[in-house]
């Protein structure tokens, strides 16, 4: 009997022990169920493998090891190249990336009575802007039905997406990064192989292509192209997260035309668009918005190539010695005409 009694409780023990594994490995199933589905899942970017092929018996000026442009830097310190007139060779260019097959996607915003400007950008750029190439502007505005009817090229389109009306120009600016962030995410991840954001209060005045396409661009300043490090207008407050001190720099980037390559310049955005959110809590507003965060990215990432002035002037009827051509420009207008406050 007392044997019989202690198979029983053995019995009873192990079956304890079983029942309790059993719960344990299902709830390390549950658990390991939940992390995963918490898992933000990655954008899939577009793979493409570029190589920089010539077609046989194109025909094309010879490139020189010994002569250039004297009077500007072709190249920074980290050996990104700068793009001028006489540095590169459009028609060889074009012939290697016409092989690719790209898509080019461009993005603007044009709220309030920033509409006025969309019909002689769109009109400009279906002239000049990567002319021959895929592109698909997308067009953010508050006003959809102010939008121009434009007559767009073959393998060229434009989406229009409705967004809010702002009543500060400044929230505008900032609002950019996380719509752009977004919309990579989104749409764009597997669709185009590159994009650029550009400001819509602009025009284009000569050839803007393929040359300008790179990992991570970033546009020299019209007004800084040619002032030293300490005049930079870059957010000097430390409690900011675009602070950057006295004595550190490279160059003055525009806000107004950034771009590169799908994952470069989500990571970038979204880099931008959390360091905005973190001086949002702390009531802080960079000294110029969005662009004081690019500036200070641009800083900690370099920009694997960099565009001069010519792609970002600030006024066509404006000459500067080193500038052989406008390709793109502010337009002119009355600042406190078009935004909604000073």
């Amino acid at each position: 009997m007392q044997l019989r009694q202690n198979i029983i409780i053995i019995l009873v023990f192990f079956g304890m022990v079983l029942s309790g594994l059993i719960y344990l490995n299902n709830n390390q199933i549950s658990c390991n169920q939940q992390i995963i589905e918490q898992v933000i899942i990655k954008p899939k970017w577009k793979q493409k493998t570029f190589g920089l092929r010539s077609s046989p018996g194109l025909l094309y000026n010879q490139p020189s090891a010994l002569v250039g442009r004297t009077d500007v830097a072709s190249v920074t310190s980290w050996s990104a190249p700068i793009l001028w007139e006489g540095t590169f060779d459009p028609i060889l260019i074009d012939s290697i990336y016409k092989q690719q097959n790209l898509t080019i996607a461009t993005t603007v915003f044009a709220l309030g009575k920033y509409t006025r400007f969309v019909k002689d950008f769109l009109e400009s750029a279906e002239q000049h802007y990567f002319v021959g190439f895929r592109v698909h502007y997308y067009l953010f505005t508050d006003q959809p039905e102010s939008v121009p009817e434009v007559k767009m090229g073959e393998n060229r389109s434009l989406t229009v997406r409705k967004v809010p009306s702002l009543n500060r120009w400044q929230d505008i600016s900032m609002g950019r990064m996380e719509k752009l962030e977004k919309l990579i995410e989104n749409e764009l991840a597997s669709e185009a192989d590159y994009i650029f954001c550009l400001d819509i209060d602009t025009k284009f005045y000569g050839h803007w292509g393929v040359e300008s396409l790179g990992r991570l661009v970033g546009v020299i300043h019209p007004w800084f192209f040619d002032a030293p490090r300490d005049r930079f207008t870059y957010e000097r407050r430390p409690e900011s997260q675009a602070y950057i001190p006295a004595g550190e720099g490279d160059y003055y980037y525009a806000g107004a035309a950034f771009g590169g390559s799908l994952e470069d310049v989500h990571h970038l955005t979204k880099t931008c668009r959390e360091q905005l959110h973190i001086d949002a809590a702390k009531s802080i507003e960079a000294a110029w918005q969005e662009e004081s965060h690019l500036n200070k990215y641009f800083l900690l990432n370099k920009p694997s190539k960099l565009l001069s002035p010519e792609y970002m002037w600030r006024d066509i009827s404006a000459s500067a010695a080193q500038i052989k051509v406008i390709r793109f420009s502010n337009v002119a207008k009355n600042y406190a005409e078009v935004r909604p406050n000073p």
